[in-house]
């Protein structure tokens, strides 16, 4: 079944969270509970294929994180923060009464790690954001929360600055999207806990005013 472009397509699988490659160098990735995403390899901008991941969560959340790809831990388990950052927000989600199991979806710009944990290129993030735009349409999200600067410059602005414009909430096309810190950048940076705490407490609020069930 066809989802918007021609190297993807929908199919369904009850094994959320699994991830494997066929012998013909293609990649397919759970994308929720009863979906996944099949992308041919010439669809994505990396040398040689790699094990990929899309995201986890709630398939009917309202509420969608998108951070900047994986590291180390999320590329060997294939799943989105699971190491010490993601241990970080997980605490922040209790805190306001999210679960990634339960009621939001927690995915990232790009697929698969990049070479030494460098940021992103721009190429690389373009090449993965038919998957994104897929998520979009089968989650329809009323609030998108960006974490970290190459999340937010990609879907806020390109000149969107974290440190000055943390947990302001802008509307694109019906979408509240808003833009706090990187968990990792907390763990580095704990001054910033806080404030980014702070962003937390106005996405619940937020939450509240536009989502139907979350809560």
């Amino acid at each position: 079944m066809p989802v918007g472009h021609k190297d993807a397509f929908l199919f369904y699988s009850s094994t959320p969270g699994k991830k494997f490659k066929t012998k013909l160098a293609f990649c397919a990735i759970i994308l929720g509970e009863n979906h996944f995403l099949f992308v041919n390899k010439l669809s994505f901008s990396c040398k040689e294929i790699k094990l990929l991941w899309i995201g986890q969560g709630a398939e009917n959340a309202e509420v969608l994180f998108v951070g900047e790809g994986p590291g180390q831990s999320e590329d060997e388990q294939g799943l989105p923060f699971v190491g010490r950052s993601g241990q970080l927000l997980d605490k922040y989600l209790f805190a306001i009464d999210l679960d990634r199991s339960k009621n939001c979806y927690i995915a990232n710009i790009v697929k698969c790690r990049p070479p030494q944990n460098r940021d992103p290129l721009p190429t690389e993030s373009e090449a993965c954001m038919p998957w994104l735009r897929e998520q979009f349409k089968l989650l329809q999200p009323k609030i998108v929360v960006c974490l970290g600067r190459i999340a937010s410059q990609r879907m806020i602005r390109t000149d969107f600055s974290v440190t000055k414009e943390h947990g302001t909430f802008v509307q694109k096309n019906g979408v509240w999207f808003m833009g706090t810190f990187h968990p990792a950048a907390l763990l580095r940076q704990a001054q910033n806990k806080p404030a980014a705490f702070a962003d937390f407490v106005a996405l619940r609020e937020k939450i509240h005013e536009v989502c139907g069930h979350t809560y």
